[in-house]
């Protein structure tokens, strides 16, 4: 049999490497000609790829809907809810501005809500508040910012930062969503969370007040009375400022405290404490209508 490269002679086709080589010629050199256009031949003839390994070949996008059912499977069945997560966020990566993705990037914050991951679904909700305000996921999206930063909320000894940004979350439910049903839910959230803050300035302010820092024991009671009188804690504010006062000598606020917590708590435990020292100085509990005590109550309409 010929050699391979006795057919590509006085072929004006083929590659130029191979037209003037004629591996019968004797010697050294037709022998070296021959095993360089065999070579030629070869990587002429194999399919395009790099010389230095086959480059990667793309694959092909999965379709939205089977990204999509994977990750609910992944939810509701497995419980796997960052491996649901990340089946959410392929479906935004692989087909980004589908309707898909809309759908995928709200579950994505829910799977991630639902594994405590708060963090990561708080960014996926904000991001979904951000790129879709007008639709009708929107107020849930909302409604789990707050509740991921509700759900963070710690104990009235620590900071209250993330008490704070779900309230501020929260009440943002209730302000853009007043009819969604998350409302409801936002608002119950926010009174406790409210409550939480009113508690921990409660835990300052006794805390001045046993170190006789009156005016700083004033001023976080003051909070309580002015910015969270619709909480529990407001009854011990009022009373707590009947005690400071009576013993910084301004028995006039003193009696105005006094007379304000049993106007609006008469059958409180407080209010009895508050009327025995009262009276134990000698005065009664008697309101001063131009009292900050007073304004504050009117203001909000106790």
């Amino acid at each position: 049999m010929a050699p391979i490269s006795a057919h590509f002679e006085g072929n004006e086709t083929a590659p130029m490497a191979l037209r003037s080589v004629n591996p019968t010629r004797g010697g050294r050199e037709g022998r070296a000609f021959a095993r360089v256009a065999l070579c030629a031949l070869a990587l002429a003839i194999l399919p395009a790829c790099s010389l230095f390994g086959e480059k990667d070949v793309p694959v092909a996008d999965d379709p939205a809907d089977r990204l999509y059912n994977e990750g609910l499977f992944l939810l509701n069945s497995k419980h796997d809810f960052k491996a649901a997560a990340k089946k959410f966020e392929e479906v935004d990566r692989q087909h980004p501005y589908s309707e898909w993705a809309r759908k995928s990037l709200i579950m994505t914050a829910y799977a991630y809500y639902e594994g405590k991951d708060y963090e990561e679904a708080i960014s996926a909700a904000k991001r979904y508040v951000t790129l879709h305000p007008g639709s009708p996921d929107a107020a849930y999206a909302q409604y789990l910012i707050g509740s991921s930063y509700f759900d963070q909320i710690p104990d009235i000894t620590r900071d209250q930062a993330r008490t704070e940004r779900a309230v501020q979350a929260l009440d943002e439910v209730t302000r853009k969503f007043p009819n969604t049903e998350y409302a409801v839910s936002a608002k119950h959230k926010v009174d406790m969370a409210r409550d939480n803050i009113a508690g921990k300035e409660m835990e300052i302010g006794r805390y001045y007040q046993q170190k006789r820092d009156f005016v700083g024991s004033i001023n976080r009671f003051k909070v309580v009375v002015t910015q969270y009188q619709t909480t529990r804690h407001v009854e011990e504010a009022l009373f707590r400022l009947t005690e400071v006062y009576m013993a910084l000598g301004i028995p006039g606020e003193a009696q105005t405290a006094a007379a304000v917590l049993g106007h609006n708590f008469p059958d409180s435990t407080w209010y009895k404490d508050a009327y025995k020292l009262v009276k134990e100085g000698g005065f009664e509990p008697h309101e001063d209508q131009g009292s900050w005590i007073s304004r504050a109550f009117k203001k909000i309409g106790l």
